[in-house]
């Protein structure tokens, strides 16, 4: 008899179907079933849960800068790092963590000049006027911090509440805890940038110990954003939902009742989903529709935007179908990473998301969505004061600056601050586990009671750390 194993692989060059190429590519189909301490969902792991309470943000797109944007170049004006620039840094500041010794260079001003914005009179660089036109409904934290000063290990942080890889992500918790709106799209949406992936890679997105239907959906750029979206020649839809039942019934047969939070029961979800996007997400990703003005709001019409504020368009589409979680990355491999020629770099790349970041908040609060959809801007870390070569700055994670806007986010306000230079996070200071319980708060949870139970422990994004920033909320 035919093992279920031996007949995927026989039978997957034709499905054509988004997840199943990766489906197919696993050692195993049926994993150890890990139980969460609540009782088991039904066989559909996406279906809509109760929070814990009402929540504000039904929905959330992250827009990732790749790479570690300049705080002190793009949100925090720092008189003093002007005043003291071409000096060492003053023994008064302590030691702290660099990867290159540039500890011992001199300080480098701001590269621009800082305005103020809006009735709220937050100031931003001049690198970002669309984005400062929205300075009111922004709520920007500029004493966050880290753990790690290297990039696979703070973009796990940021990800994932851990430096360690494997963990599951910020989206993947999203999707665990609130399920989908839109059975016919994934509910954790993510789109790399096309010209290279974050350092750290795909574990990013991961569902780590939670089940598979958690994880990360990979959409691209341009004209075929999801790939083997269409039905492959010659096999009709008939066929083609024939096969996929029976693939879930050979699943079902091995599935038992104390496993349906379990890998196997994950696949057969993901096998249901795959073909119902292939008759549903065409009209998602499809902006050929949209007004002339809608294209001109996020960049379409210029080259230098048209990139990028096609996902930004494609972020909105998707959460106003439903979709829980879309995390759009701006950069490519290097992204804002900065280390020489930092003007250069952070013109190159504001230019690409001024723009069409700015759109997306203005389109979304036109629609009435930005009330209940919370929009993150960040990376993985900031720059440092002092200068790395001649006109570049290394990573740090000591100090940096995000910002939150919609999704009971408190527009038109600043809240902490680094120190007279910018390095080190010093006043209401907001560590990665803050961000992160605090944007789980707007979506209607207690960061301490959603958890999963995994090794025999409760285990959480916020690991044993975070608390709300109560002063972000409207």
């Amino acid at each position: 008899m035919t093992s279920r194993r031996r007949f995927l692989e026989r039978a997957g060059g034709g499905f054509g179907m988004t997840a199943l190429a990766s489906l197919l590519k696993q050692d195993s189909l049926l994993a150890d079933a890990v139980t969460h301490h609540a009782a088991p969902r039904t066989t559909n792991p996406l279906a809509p849960q109760t929070t814990h309470f009402a929540p504000r943000a039904k929905r959330v797109i992250f827009l990732f800068m790749s790479g570690g944007p300049s705080h002190v170049d793009l949100w925090e004006p720092k008189p003093e790092l002007v005043r003291l620039a071409g000096q060492p840094i003053p023994e008064s500041f302590g030691s702290f963590k660099t990867r290159r010794n540039v500890a011992k260079n001199k300080l480098l001003p701001s590269l621009r000049t800082y305005r103020a914005h809006g009735q709220c009179g937050m100031e931003i660089s001049d690198w970002l006027p669309h984005i400062a036109s929205c300075a009111d409904d922004i709520c920007l934290l500029r004493g966050c911090h880290g753990d790690s000063v290297t990039h696979p290990e703070s973009v796990y942080m940021m990800n994932t509440g851990s430096i360690l890889m494997g963990k599951p992500s910020l989206g993947a918790w999203a999707a665990y805890g609130l399920g989908t709106e839109n059975q016919n799209m994934p509910a954790f949406v993510v789109m790399p940038d096309p010209a290279g992936w974050v350092k750290g890679g795909a574990p990013a997105w991961g569902n780590g110990f939670l089940p598979a239907a958690y994880q990360g959906t990979v959409l691209r750029g341009g004209a075929s954003p999801i790939l083997h979206l269409n039905t492959p020649d010659g096999i009709s839809a008939q066929q083609q939902q024939a096969t996929v039942g029976l693939i879930n019934q050979l699943n079902r047969e091995g599935l038992a009742p104390s496993e349906q939070d379990s890998e196997l029961a994950a696949r057969i979800s993901a096998y249901e989903l795959a073909f119902r996007m292939q008759s549903h997400a065409h009209e998602v990703v499809n902006v050929g529709g949209e007004s002339a003005a809608t294209r001109k709001l996020y960049g379409l019409d210029k080259p230098m935007t048209a990139e990028f504020g096609l996902r930004c368009l494609l972020a909105r589409r998707m959460v106003e179908r439903g979709v829980r979680f879309v995390q759009v990355y701006c950069g490519d491999t290097n992204g804002w990473d900065g280390h020489s020629r930092m003007d250069e770099n952070h013109s190159r790349l504001s230019a690409q998301s001024d723009l069409p970041v700015a759109g997306l908040l203005k389109d979304l609060k036109s629609r009435g969505m930005l009330d209940d959809t919370l929009v993150v801007w960040g990376g993985e870390f900031g720059r440092m004061p002092m200068s790395e070569g001649p006109d570049g700055r290394d990573h740090n994670p000591h100090g940096f600056a995000m910002w939150l806007a919609g999704g009971g986010a408190k527009g038109g306000t600043v809240i902490g601050a680094t120190d007279d230079v910018g390095l080190r996070a010093a006043v209401d200071k907001t560590h990665v586990h803050d961000v992160h319980a605090t944007m789980l708060h707007l979506m209607g949870f207690d960061h301490e009671r959603l958890t999963f139970k995994h090794g025999g422990r409760e285990e959480r994004l916020t690991d044993v750390a975070g608390n709300v920033i109560a002063r972000a909320l409207a």
